[in-house]
């Protein structure tokens, strides 16, 4: 349906009109995710273990984001975007969520928007967008906090692609170029998937904008600036994700990459098993997919080049999906995993709008054209969209995000450790050694089951055995700070510091900046006798982390009680310890400190008043940590302060 022109205050107004469906639509299906948290899959690393987002909004945050990479990833910008949401919402999830919804909607409202000003057509647009918008593949990058990189790339690529369109339509302004360009490095400072952009780009130009009559080696030419910043951006994406490139054999990844590309295409159709992640087949993909595959993407790519005068959206819509999908096909493995349905976010278009002209130009002579195609319009997006809604369900918690994904995929060693990971977390630790277990019956060489099965050992007082999986975790993977610190620890709970101590300083050299591995190095020098080389590890480790009161609670122990003269500090012990019940209430291990810190400083009366709060809040429970706080209590009345000699 085409409005006149001579009537454009109908035509905004339906334009208004259909953005705003496009927004309920987005908020029908993902609204739901407002009241999710996080999941123990990336988020960890992204937001609430990373101490630059905790810090909010600061000018070393911005500098950090610029000259760090996380999870082997340089995207700036979501990092920006993250420290921003903790600004605005701490660490409650729903505010990450709602920006995620945010930008997913903006994405889906520029989409139509480009759409509709390339080519005119309302109804095809705005049915591409809806599909763009609820789709069941696209929940994986809505429903994801850490999936923050592809709804705000989609947000620049959009805008991208609307600045294009601009600049097409007067294309000697150097302006307008400017801006194409600034959106586009945006957009790769988002996530560097985009450099496929300048393709697609090439592709408009073809269809709808209808460009190729300038040339196509001065359509080339002029693409040469966006084609530069995306030949930067992989360069620094080969770089940072170098560490995380999987070593299978090319054969098995060109049969996986082209599997991928056809089973995309079928999930698209019917959206039914969708997973994360999805386990790369270390056996390889069996030669009769491929070879189904090979010839099913043969057919499409021959019936769109037939079709390229006739049909020439078929064309552009089929090398859309095939050119956006190169980056994340697997050529280069990144990761463990065969696929991804985030990877389809972009991709995705193509197929949508191919097949969207497609139906309507097919459809011109049907009787009741208009009625057919609005109830089947109808009838495809309230499907999606119920499915949309039932998928994003299942990343409520990561309990039933994993429990889901092992419940559709097979041999899935990372759903069974992070299952594991989630059981532990709420008490279920016998049940979660056991989905390690099966974790590392599926891949024996993953160093990370062996160093989250030792944590659990560790829970349940197995200790020698967490020792054995620590130490086959550093074996397959050396340079794997966390097996270094976490097997220092339970070297320590055996009473090996002189063992324990060269391994938190493995951790350290290996990360710097390992602010738990400073805290426990510390803990493990005090115990040798070495207090002012502890003192210094405790105090970089509350640089660290500023607000933990954890370490804040070990330093002021050590600044209270410790025998040597110069190095306590009574004062500053009890700002740390004062800082530190802040944060936590009336926690009787900081009140036994906030205690010591008091009588230390000579505020004996403080001290027996903290201490004898810690006695109500320790027994009966801990008769042993009870004796020693009334013992405590003795010598503070006595107007003495406590000296720790166990820590000599």
């Amino acid at each position: 349906m085409h409005l006149k022109n001579s009537d454009p205050i109908s035509r905004r107004t339906l334009v208004f009109g259909v953005c705003v469906f496009l927004a309920a639509m987005v908020w029908l299906v993902f609204g739901q995710t407002l009241g999710h948290g996080f999941v123990n899959y990336d988020d960890n690393t992204y937001v609430y273990e990373n101490q630059e987002v905790l810090n909010g909004l600061t000018r070393k945050g911005i500098a950090w984001a610029f000259t760090h990479s996380v999870n082997s990833n340089w995207h700036p910008l979501t990092m920006l975007s993250y420290m921003l949401d903790h600004q605005l919402y701490g660490l409650n999830p729903g505010g990450y969520h709602l920006t995620n919804i945010q930008l997913h909607t903006v994405a889906v409202i520029l989409l139509f928007l480009v759409l509709e000003n390339m080519t005119g057509a309302i109804w095809r647009s705005a049915f591409v967008a809806a599909l763009f918008a609820i789709h069941p593949l696209h929940v994986e990058s809505v429903a994801w906090v850490s999936e923050r990189k592809d709804v705000l790339s989609g947000v620049f690529f959009m805008l991208t692609l609307g600045a294009y369109v601009r600049y097409a339509r007067a294309p000697r302004s150097l302006g307008r170029y400017l801006l194409v360009m600034f959106l586009f490095a945006l957009g790769l400072m988002s996530k560097p998937m985009l450099v496929t952009l300048p393709f697609v780009l090439l592709l408009l130009d073809y269809w709808p904008l209808g460009r190729m009559d300038l040339g196509f080696g001065k359509l080339i030419l002029e693409k040469v600036p966006l084609l530069a910043l995306s030949a930067l951006a992989c360069g620094v994406a080969l770089l940072t994700q170098k560490e995380s490139m999987a070593e299978f054999p090319l054969s098995l990844r060109l049969g996986n990459a082209l599997a991928s590309c056809a089973i995309y295409l079928g999930q698209m159709i019917y959206p039914a098993g969708l997973a994360m992640p999805y386990p790369f087949p270390r056996e390889g993909v069996p030669l009769w997919k491929i070879a189904g595959a090979v010839l099913l993407l043969a057919v499409f790519s021959g019936v769109a080049f037939a079709w390229r005068r006739e049909r020439p959206y078929v064309l552009t819509g089929w090398l859309w999906y095939l050119g956006m999908l190169v980056p994340v096909i697997g050529i280069v493995q990144v990761g463990s995993q065969a696929r991804a349905d985030r990877y389809t976010y972009l991709p995705q278009i193509g197929i949508s709008l191919l097949a969207t002209w497609m139906v309507a130009d097919i459809s011109v002579s049907w009787p009741r054209r208009r009625l057919a195609l609005g109830c089947c319009s109808a009838i495809v997006l309230a499907s999606l969209g119920l499915c949309a809604h039932r998928q994003t369900a299942w990343w409520r918690d990561s309990q039933t995000l994993w429990n889901r994904a092992l419940a559709c995929t097979e041999r899935n060693g990372v759903a069974h450790s992070n299952l594991a990971t989630a059981l532990l977390e709420n008490g279920r630790a016998e049940e979660g050694i056991a989905h390690y277990q099966k974790a590392l019956e599926i891949d024996p060489g993953n160093a990370d089951a062996h160093d989250n099965l030792g944590n659990a050992l560790l829970q349940t007082n197995r200790v020698n055995e967490a020792i054995a999986h620590y130490q086959k975790a550093l074996e397959i993977q050396p340079g794997n700070a966390d097996a270094h610190n976490n097997l220092g620890n339970a070297l320590q709970l055996t009473n090996r510091v002189e063992e324990a101590i060269p391994h938190y300083r493995r951790a350290l050299e290996i990360r710097p900046d390992f602010a738990s591995a400073h805290a426990n190095l510390g803990r493990g020098l005090l115990r040798n006798g070495q207090v002012d080389e502890a003192i210094s590890h405790y105090e970089r480790a509350l640089e660290l982390q500023p607000g933990n009161p954890g370490f804040q609670n070990a330093l002021a122990w050590v600044l209270a009680t410790c025998p040597k003269a110069a190095s306590r500090n009574g004062a500053k012990a009890v700002e740390l310890a004062r800082q530190a019940y802040r944060l936590t209430g009336d926690d009787p291990a900081i009140l036994r400190t906030l205690a010591a810190a008091y009588a230390q400083a000579g505020r004996f009366p403080e001290a027996v008043e903290a201490a004898r709060r810690a006695l109500e809040l320790t027994e009966p429970k801990n008769t042993a940590l009870a004796g020693a706080i009334r013992r405590e209590i003795g010598l503070y009345e006595a107007g003495c302060p406590y000296k720790d000699a166990t820590e000599k």
